[in-house]
């Protein structure tokens, strides 16, 4: 997950105006939080779980203000330049409710990125043929069990962006790879890839996105 973060990120900078105010929502513990501040100096966070939020304000500081609300219910009383919406979306109950909510927290000319696991991921897809997981959109009881409501695809990605009122300025995937995220892991802590493979392997889904372990989105608000 960390190197998804990462490389998503160095895809998601160009779009990025350094000087502008940054909402992540759902921080967890803090370990997406801690790569976005590798880009921005400061961020608000909206958690909903007053324990995680206490484990974020410890990690991180001033650096963070942590507001502890569901996201159907918080009430921000500034806009941002910058929303991030990351390995979030695929929680959410009413997925359609939240994006179009998100909407007046962006200030004018601001963007929402959005990033969800892929379904149609080439690793998930193996694991289907394996008879692992019933079908590529399938819920897995791990995954339920982490409380994912939602698998995406890009096509389902997209039309809940648009029907939330967004226009998609940009999208795309993060990482090919033919491994589950444990055997990924495990591979790179064992020499067997290297960085360069990492590489290659996120320059593959620039060219095969449906294939990708994750997708993005860039948003802006729809006239």
């Amino acid at each position: 997950d960390t190197v998804i973060r990462r490389y998503l990120l160095r895809t998601l900078a160009p779009h990025f105006r350094r000087d502008g105010r940054v909402l992540e929502l759902g921080c967890y513990k803090g370990d997406m939080t801690a790569q976005i501040l590798e880009y921005f100096p400061s961020l608000t966070a909206i958690e909903a779980s007053s324990e995680l939020a206490g484990i974020v304000r410890t990690r991180f500081g001033d650096k963070v203000e942590v507001v502890v609300s569901t996201f159907e219910e918080a009430q921000p009383t500034d806009t941002f330049d910058h929303v991030f919406l990351v390995h979030t979306l695929e929680h959410l109950d009413r997925p359609l409710e939240v994006l179009a909510r998100i909407r007046d927290w962006l200030a004018p000319g601001g963007k929402l990125y959005v990033a969800v696991p892929n379904a149609n991921a080439l690793s998930r897809q193996i694991a289907v043929r394996m008879g692992l997981i019933e079908h590529n959109a399938a819920v897995t009881p791990a995954e339920a069990r982490h409380g994912h409501r939602w698998t995406y695809s890009l096509d389902v990605l997209l039309g809940h962006l648009r029907r939330a009122g967004w226009h998609v300025e940009d999208h795309g995937g993060v990482i090919v790879k033919p491994l589950a995220n444990y055997q990924f892991d495990q591979a790179l802590a064992a020499g067997i890839i290297s960085d360069d493979y990492v590489r290659a392997c996120h320059e593959l889904a620039k060219t095969y996105p449906d294939l990708s372990a994750s997708l993005y989105a860039v948003c802006s608000r729809a006239p």
